[in-house]
């Protein structure tokens, strides 16, 4: 029986673009990176004493760092619900879920856009935010023309959603 207690694991969301995206990654590493790698290891390898040779040492690193990344990302496809736009609740398209592109207008009229995505997807230069982070949590739900009082650490910040779309 599960309680929902400090077992109980938290849905991994995300995005059908960040999974292709890892998807994509994982094939790279799969069938271009790690062979290139394996067969550097073998060159290196024949060329004799291997306790002193910088190309098989640095070599087998690369290999150890490339199967973790493949180990990991794996396991995150595995374990994630992709969610797209079919998927949220309802069918309009006029609030905030996950996957939502919202643009904001802050206080002095500047526009801002953000994606709400999984935590995998997090890239703050091309404006991607976690729905679990304090801005996603503010804006889910909410609707065009609503405005949301969000706390930053410098105070609080009145932010009106502008936009909302989906792709």
């Amino acid at each position: 029986m599960t309680n929902g207690g400090a077992g109980a694991r938290e849905p991994h969301y995300i995005t059908r673009a960040g999974a292709r995206r890892m998807q994509d990654e994982l094939v790279e590493l799969r069938t271009k990176q790690r062979p290139k790698i394996v067969h550097d290891v073998a060159d290196a390898a024949a060329q004799g004493d291997r306790s002193e040779n910088a190309e098989y040492i640095y070599g087998k690193k690369k290999l150890r760092e490339i199967d973790r990344r493949i180990h990991y990302l794996t396991k995150r496809l595995e374990t994630a619900t992709v969610v797209g736009p079919a998927d949220r609740e309802g069918s309009a398209s006029d609030r905030v879920f996950f996957g939502a592109i919202v643009v904001i207008e802050d206080e002095g009229g500047k526009e801002i856009t953000y994606q709400i995505v999984g935590a995998d997807e997090i890239d703050l230069a091309k404006g991607c935010i976690s729905y679990r982070s304090p801005l996603g949590r503010a804006l889910l739900k909410r609707q065009v023309g609503e405005t949301v009082v969000f706390k930053k650490p410098s105070g609080e910040a009145e932010l009106t959603i502008v936009s909302i779309r989906y792709e």
